[in-house]
């Protein structure tokens, strides 16, 4: 994950255009992508696909002919969307399209405008401050054409067409936390994915009109989203945060709550700012789509930021994220309901080789337990993540329980 990141970092990103296909590209190295491009005017839902933008090179130099801010430095110099510039002009005149960050004044901010055509550079205050007054030659070499938006989707096939959805967006450029560290994750999770239960689709897109895009062009599929995660901000400092649904109440809300227990971390109410949950969650649609973070949207000084760098990231912080990922998917996709096809008294576990079944003398009395919680709440409306809450039993022992009991004719999935 730390070595795809840091390939991933440098690209200029945008929510169009050639850095996006080449970070594609990178992670298509580990998985297996399907590519879509979308064409300029296209109409999905009550957005319109944008020009693609791409850029070769910008700066602001100085009299000697110095590049006091340099695209090649560091791509958060230009803002995104920039369109073309090559003039001559007064730094009082330069002054309307430069961006700092006064509280922060060794930091280059990151700032975009993709949709009212301007320009702009982003440079730290304290260069700035040193810039004299005079002329200075200003130049973005780039382009706003007709061309596409590119997203890409990877999918591991279950055994129902039910799906689960990992989203994360690709817009930003470099930015290691928000989101290069997220694409990485999702790359190494959809890695350790064998014949799961329900198929799991990957989403690979830009921000907001990414995620309204597929919408548009997915909508048959829609019906079959079981639960779905939104993936951000996964590698910094901070403790995990969760974000519940716009349901609150979802399967992956309950889940997450039950996988994050025993680690540090916050559990938050959906509210309709942040990432892509809130396309997903959008009251059309109201999936059961909820936002997985370590310090979420806006929460930590770097974001947004030239600091949020290679050094801001943790190889261990997205270990833990990824691993949250795994045990996340360990609950969801074996959480079943069941019927009790004996509901009429106790069936009788020992004529059927059930007592001792399931591991040593040691834990012999947690499968006891765990098989008569199952058989119990088997009613066809509770869950065995509902039987492992209210029993206090490993989730792990009650989904060993009901396989047994299932095997023993005694459940009907």
């Amino acid at each position: 994950m730390r070595k795809l990141v840091e390939r991933l970092y440098p690209l200029c990103r945008s929510i169009t255009g050639d850095g996006v296909r080449r970070t594609l590209e990178i992670v298509g190295e580990h998985i297996p992508l399907e590519i879509h491009e979308v064409p300029t005017g296209t109409q999905v839902l009550d957005w319109t696909v944008p020009q693609e933008w791409n850029i070769r090179d910008a700066y602001v130099k100085d009299a000697s002919g110095r590049r006091v801010v340099d695209f090649g430095e560091s791509n958060l110099h230009v803002v995104g969307y920039s369109v073309p510039v090559s003039r001559k002009m007064p730094l009082s005149e330069l002054r309307e399209h430069l961006h700092t960050l006064p509280d922060q004044p060794s930091w280059v901010p990151y700032r975009t405008s993709y949709y009212a055509p301007t320009w702009g550079f982003c440079l730290a205050q304290e260069t700035l401050d040193a810039m004299p007054d005079g002329e200075y030659e200003v130049c973005i070499d780039s382009t706003l054409a007709d061309g596409s938006l590119t997203y890409a989707e990877h999918v591991v096939p279950g055994e129902v067409t039910d799906e689960v959805i990992i989203s994360c967006h690709t817009c930003h450029p470099s930015l290691a936390n928000d989101n290069v560290a997220g694409i990485a994750i999702a790359a190494a999770f959809a890695q350790t994915l064998e014949k799961p239960h329900y198929t799991y689709r990957f989403l690979f897109m830009p921000g907001t009109i990414g995620a309204i895009t597929w919408l548009a062009r997915n909508n048959e599929r829609v019906g079959r989203i079981k639960a779905g995660l939104v993936l951000a901000c996964a590698g910094d400092p901070g403790s995990l945060t969760y974000k519940r649904s716009r349901r609150g109440d979802a399967e992956i809300d309950r889940v997450l709550a039950y996988v994050l227990a025993d680690r540090a971390h916050e559990i938050v109410d959906f509210s309709p700012y942040g990432y892509d949950e809130r396309q997903f969650c959008s009251p059309g649609f109201n999936l059961g789509v909820g936002s997985l973070t370590r310090t979420p949207y806006a929460g930590y000084p770097e974001y947004h930021t030239s600091a949020d760098n290679l050094d801001f990231v943790s190889t261990e912080a997205m270990e833990e994220t990824l691993q949250t990922l795994k045990d996340t998917y360990a609950v969801l996709d074996r959480n079943r309901s069941y019927v009790n096809l004996s509901p009429y008294g106790e069936p009788q576990l020992g004529k059927r080789g059930l007592y001792g079944s399931l591991g040593g003398r040691s834990d012999a009395k947690q499968a006891q337990m765990a098989m008569l919680w199952v058989l119990n709440l088997s009613d066809g409306e509770h869950s065995l993540l509902d039987v492992a809450e209210r029993s206090g039993l490993p989730f792990d022992s009650v989904v060993a329980a009901a396989q047994a009991l299932h095997d023993a004719g005694l459940l009907k999935d």
